[in-house]
């Protein structure tokens, strides 16, 4: 319901298997799993500012030998000057209260309306920065400290990790461990920190209040005679003032930085979370290959470390608080963190609030010692030449390493001793690893210099390397091995970034065929790679390659000019890093500027990329190895590419994963080192990109928009799309439209949803629509990636639904994009249709290749966390008609398939059906389009998908439903007196499928009703009582019981707009029936903490959710989202379901708007009034659907066993209200009645 999920965990994105620590966390720490592409939720630090893009946008590069110095010195300092200018232009000086103003005229986006400005505070040399949106609702602040696992105690690694967790547990001013939590919850917030190799980073955020709630100051903004035009109509009164719940977060937060308790008697509990999160996590390929990458690294370097720790490696010594205290003192130092600050008053009343509060923030002269077990503040000499880190400071460091090592990238092995994290020894190597779930890959890492070498950071020689070796367009390397089948993807990039070194990657999803032909694509790779190479040796006057870096240079500039604003969270927490790294004037151009192309730099950075200089890391099931399968060209599967033939497995230390590494024979490093005579003449450099964008005009300054507009102070924010009148009455086409006028940037944004029955009435039918979706890409690779390079993006999708076209991006481009992506939907369903299957067609090819895929997919869900798969079999219960994973294998695989293969003709017909025979199709255009043009896009859908179709009858549109939990009176009636004593009849088991998963789970769900049933007021109090119960569960079940890191609890909605109140649990050293056990105490100590809270607290954690569902959208995207979402929620085969409902979050809102005192304000879906009658509704909502004697309580469980608690799971097979296996479940469905799916709102 709200825009920011309030998950308890939060999963980690890696490309493939892209290499870097970090901890993320919800409700106070954690060092969560990354996951692979397929589940992507989060980046991680490095990818923040090195992105690893499909083809390359921002990715790496290389170098290697020394030119000339006095060149190198020009290269360096060629924009030091400048910098160094505009920085004294930017210094303001000290003000009366001792603050330094370092920068305030800073280098932003057109569309870019906040102000900054950039302070040193006095006293401990804290820098910050300070953002003033008047329109933002969300206020928000980061810390990041230059200090990270790189920088834990020999003997206590995961120290740096558990200071963190330790952070969160109370400070000598707020000494309660839920305080922090509990504020910020009250006001619609949250926290989340990570701990990185050399950085660690803490985040806050919270819903900006009403304009009242605000404390006063005495400051007026001195720059308030800027241009009126951004004043964004912000209120005086507010700009002069600091909320109350920002002023109040900011207090809490900084008294992390001040004086920590780090209280003994919580560390046992919080080294156990450790543990059980790095547990979470040891099943995880993606932590595992990055592990076993670290330990093969130099021993003495600190990218060895396992920094994640565990309760071994914290508690092998005495209790830690010791080496807490000295980790702090040594690095939470003002000089060694920066602060970002993002709020809705002036930068003065900003400025005020920070001096208040983080100005207490230790001295130098000062560290934190215990006495008689009290924190106290110690008075120490420090010498004063010690540098701190800004970057002036870092500059002058770089001036005096490069007149003492004139090698041109003077940052790489600059620390720790020069010592190489990555040296001879350690490289040259082919390392083959045994995954968890069926995996292939290759990736080349290649060692390389830091990205912040001052060479690099000004040329960025990456950004065209990268480019085009992830290049997708006919000719390159991706296309040819997609063409040959032996790959599924291809991506470049910056794998790990560290201050000393990197580690750039080419990364290769492989096919069962490619990886039978390794060698085959590894030479390709090769030759690839020599073709570059000699472009740049041959190219004399640097034409090509410098077209290519000006055309990187023309998008990045693109992009940041119409760059709209983010959301203040991941603004604060990515602006706290990058001021270590740029002038604070800068920081929000940095990633987008580059100096001219430099041929020298370039060339020396792609000296690295070499055999003798690479790790090939190979990842393959252990079957594909036993099988020893010979490949077309002759060679096994790993006896030619080494010289010791294959060495010994070992297994990496901390994560298991099983290994073996070889060196790169003498004959492979001079043919891959030399490939020139032998490449393959279908490989070539791309061409110059004909989609990048020129017309940036706006269709709301068209002189006919601007007559219409009527009057000037219209909030267009709160005008909905329209409904459009069609020509010839376009039978079943609805098409919305709004022309953007509040966001003002030159992208539209086209969706189309194109509903039919067809695509889910049977697991072959949805098998099918997958396949098509995975062919259909990977034939539109080499038609739209430059499109996608250049700011304009397509996504074909099936769901249960139908098919979903999204097409987004910059304006002047679009239409060709749609009619290629729209053209090629429909002619390549002729070409399958056509198809005969011949051996080797490049459409059978892909045919093939997206069943083996997706039958690697499908196949391993069953390796998915036991947390995920509880959901699953929750949804398996809950929701009517629906398919089991076991129905997609059997379709893929197995004697069905042999008797029933699926074929490209079959496929082809399916998917006609779903486009062209019975469909519906919904469309919404949004942002710099007009009416012209939407009908434009209209005439286009008619003519490609309404042709030849007949609209959807009411009865046939699809309709998902759940099903009704039984009560204990009707589980009695199905399973008889058995189950009468149980406090939860019905359970689903299941037992995890790797023999290495140690970790239990457990979800339990206690339905509430449907949407139709609750209304909008009964919406609303579930709404509250999650709101509520995240932190509550939290709290009881991981910080006090410690019963595993992953703990959350939700409202869950479920098909037909069903909600229940979920909690899940996971654990590696509870049972899932203890845990079960756990969360029903919980539930009941969670009621008596509903009746302790007072009316005014209930009023106040109602207003909280009220500013996140009313928080206004932040960029274009967010809008056409927000309405989209409500476009799909209507059935336009009805006529009293067709309309969307716009306001309906509003009216949701209002219902939990209380005023105090009186008789507050009401709504008309609610005799809610008063913050009493809120309480007495939770109350009575609670005990009617979750107590335990609640008459209408429609509970059930999903319990799933580690694989070493399989015993467990055997002797409760049989047992009454136990379901063991979907045989099971399918039964138990016939018993139950469905909900109601008509909406609330209407």
């Amino acid at each position: 319901m709200t825009k920011r999920a309030a998950a308890g965990w939060v999963l980690v994105s890696f490309q493939y298997y892209l290499t870097c620590i970090v901890c993320w966390t919800a409700q106070a720490n954690g060092f969560s799993a990354p996951k692979p592409t397929f589940s992507t939720i989060q980046t991680t630090p490095f990818q923040k500012r090195h992105n690893n893009n499909h083809g390359g946008l921002d990715t790496t590069a290389l170098s290697s030998s020394a030119v000339d110095s006095n060149n190198v010195a020009d290269i360096q300092n060629k924009d030091s000057d400048c910098s160094e200018s505009k920085e004294k232009n930017n210094n303001n000086g000290v003000g009366d209260d001792g603050v330094e103003w370092l920068a305030t005229d800073f280098m932003k986006p057109r569309l870019d309306d906040r102000e900054y400005r950039s302070i040193r505070l006095p006293h401990n040399g804290l820098e910050c920065l300070l953002v003033s949106d008047g329109r933002t609702d969300v206020e928000s602040a980061a810390v990041h400290v230059k200090a990270g696992h790189f920088d834990d105690p020999v003997d206590r690694a995961g120290l740096a990790h558990f200071h963190e967790h330790m952070l969160f547990l109370g400070t000598a001013k707020y000494p309660d461990e839920q305080e922090y939590e509990s504020y910020l919850g009250s006001h619609g917030g949250s926290s989340n920190a990570y701990t990185d190799m050399q950085d660690t980073n803490y985040f806050f955020s919270l819903a900006a209040p009403l304009i009242e709630d605000t404390i006063e100051t005495d400051d007026d903004n001195d720059n308030d005679d800027d241009d009126d035009d951004q004043s964004q109509s912000k209120s005086d009164d507010a700009m002069s003032t600091v909320s109350e719940s920002l002023h109040g977060a900011l207090d809490r937060f900084s008294q992390f930085f001040i004086k920590p308790n780090f209280n003994v008697g919580m560390m046992e509990r919080e080294m156990q979370a450790v543990d059980s999160e790095y547990k979470n996590s040891i099943t995880s390929d993606s932590w595992r290959m990055y592990q076993t990458l670290k330990s093969s690294a130099n021993p003495k370097h600190p990218f060895s470390k396992f920094g994640c720790g565990n309760y071994q490696t914290l508690s092998d010594k005495p209790m830690p608080q010791d080496d807490l205290f000295q980790f702090w003192n040594k690095h939470y130092r003002g000089d060694n963190m920066k602060l970002c600050v993002v709020g809705r008053a002036s930068l003065d009343a900003l400025q005020k609030s920070v001096v208040e509060t983080f100005g207490h923030l230790p001295s130098r002269q000062e560290e934190l010692v215990v006495v008689d077990g009290k924190v106290e503040t110690k008075q120490i000499t420090v010498n004063d030449n010690v540098t701190n880190g800004s970057v002036q400071e870092k500059k002058n460091r770089e001036k005096e390493t490069i007149e003492e090592n004139p090698a041109l990238f003077v940052q790489e092995h600059s620390k720790y001793d020069g010592i190489a994290a990555f040296g001879t020894e350690q490289l040259g190597k082919i390392r083959e690893t045994i995954p968890v779930v069926e995996a292939r890959s290759i990736i080349l890492y290649f060692a390389t210099p830091p990205m912040d070498d001052p060479a690099i950071t000004h040329t960025r020689p990456y950004h065209v390397i990268s480019h085009i070796l992830g290049h997708e367009s006919p000719g390159s390397l991706h296309a040819l091995l997609l063409q040959e089948g032996l790959i599924n993807d291809l991506c470049s990039g910056v794998g790990v970034d560290t201050s000393d070194f990197s580690l750039c990657n080419l990364s290769l999803s492989m096919t069962p065929k490619g990886m039978a032909n390794k060698q085959q694509v590894l030479d390709l790779v090769w030759q690839y790679i020599a073709l570059i190479k000699n472009t740049m040796i041959t190219d004399d006057d640097n034409d090509r390659m410098a077209k290519y870096h000006d055309e990187m240079r023309d998008i990045s500039r693109t992009n940041f000019e119409w760059r709209e604003n983010g959301d203040p969270t991941d603004f604060c927490s990515n602006a706290a890093e990058l001021l270590f790294d740029y002038p604070p004037h800068k920081i929000l151009i940095a990633s987008s500027q580059s100096d001219p192309y430099n041929d020298v730099i370039a060339k020396q950075f792609f000296e690295r990329f070499s055999p003798d200089n690479c790790i090939i890391s190979i990842v393959q099931p252990e079957t594909d190895m036993d099988d020893n399968v010979k490949s077309e060209d002759s060679t096994t599967t790993t006896t030619t590419t080494t010289d010791d033939k294959n060495g010994p497995w070992q297994t990496e230390p901390w994560y298991g994963a099983k290994y073996r590494e070889v060196n790169i024979s003498d004959e492979l490093k001079e043919k891959w080192s030399n490939p020139d005579q032998k490449i393959d003449e279908r490989l070539s450099l791309p061409q110059l990109n004909d989609f990048i964008t020129t017309d940036f005009s706006l269709r709301s300054e068209d002189e006919k928009i601007v007559v219409d507009k009527g009057e000037d102070d219209v909030d267009y924010r709160e005008i909905p799309p329209k409904l459009l009148s069609l020509e010839n009455n376009m039978a079943g086409l609805t098409m919305w439209h709004k022309l953007d006028q509040t966001f003002k940037v030159p992208k539209s944004y086209i969706r189309l949803q194109i509903t039919s029955p067809n695509a889910y009435r049977s697991p072959r039918s949805m098998t099918y629509a997958r396949l098509f979706q995975k062919v259909l890409e990977d034939d539109l690779n080499s038609y739209v990636y430059d499109a996608t390079v250049a700011g304009c993006y397509y996504k074909v999708f099936c769901t249960p639904s139908g098919f979903r076209i999204n097409i987004s991006g910059f304006s002047e481009k679009l239409p060709l994009l749609l009619d290629v992506v729209v053209s090629r939907v429909m002619s390549i369903i002729q070409e399958m249709k056509e198809e005969n299957h011949a051996e080797n067609s490049p459409l059978s090819l892909k045919f093939d290749k997206a069943v083996e895929n997706l039958l690697r997919e499908t196949k391993n869900f069953r390796m998915d966390s036991p947390y995920e798969t509880a959901t699953y079999l929750t949804r398996m219960l809950l929701e009517d008609n629906v398919w089991h994973v076991d129905n997609y294998i059997t379709e893929m695989e197995g004697e069905y398939f042999d008797k029933n293969p699926l074929t490209l003709q079959e496929c082809a017909s399916v998917v006609d059906e779903c486009l062209s025979e019975r469909t519906l199709v919904q469309s919404l255009c949004m942002g710099n389009i007009d009416e012209d043009g939407v009908l434009g896009v209209a005439k286009v859908i008619e003519e490609r998908f309404l042709s030849r179709s007949r609209p959807l009858t009411p009865e046939e549109f699809p309709r998902l439903r759940s099903l009704k939990t039984p009560t204990r009176e009707e589980a009695i009636q199905i399973f008889g007196q058995d189950v009468a004593s149980s406090p939860i009849p019905i359970v689903v088991e299941d037992v995890a499928s790797s023999e290495s998963e140690e970790n239990h789970a457990v979800e339990v769900v206690l339905q509430a009703g449907a949407e139709y049933d609750l209304g909008f007021e009964g919406t609303a109090i579930i709404e509250l009582i999650g709101h509520i119960a995240y932190n509550s569960a939290f709290n009881q079940l991981r910080t006090k019981e410690q019963l595993g890191y992953i703990v959350s609890a939700y409202i869950k909605k479920s098909a037909g707009g069903v909600s229940s109140l979920g909690v899940v649990v996971q654990s590696a050293s509870t049972l899932p029936d203890v845990l079960e056990e756990r969360v029903l105490n919980w539930l009941d100590i969670f009621r008596s903490e509903l009746e302790e809270i007072t009316p005014e607290r209930y009023a106040m954690e109602a207003e909280a959710i009220v500013a996140q569902l009313l928080e206004r959208n932040m960029r274009l995207s967010d809008e056409v989202a927000s309405s989209w979402g409500e476009i799909l929620s209507t059935d336009p085969s009805s006529k009293r379901f067709k309309d969307p409902q716009f306001t309906r979050v509003k009216t949701i809102a209002q219902v939990l708007t209380v005023d105090e005192p009186g008789e507050g304000s009401g709504s008309d879906v609610s005799d809610i009034k008063t913050s009493a009658d809120l309480k007495k509704k939770v109350l009575n909502f609670y005990d009617k659907y979750f107590t335990r004697d609640a008459p209408q309580r429609r509970i059930m469980s999903s319990r799933v066993y580690g694989y070493s608690a399989r015993s467990n799971y055997e002797a409760n097979k049989e047992k009454v209200g136990i379901l063991s296996n979907y045989d099971d479940t399918r039964e138990l469905k016939r018993f139950l009645s469905v909900w109601p799916s008509a909406p609330y709102w209407i």
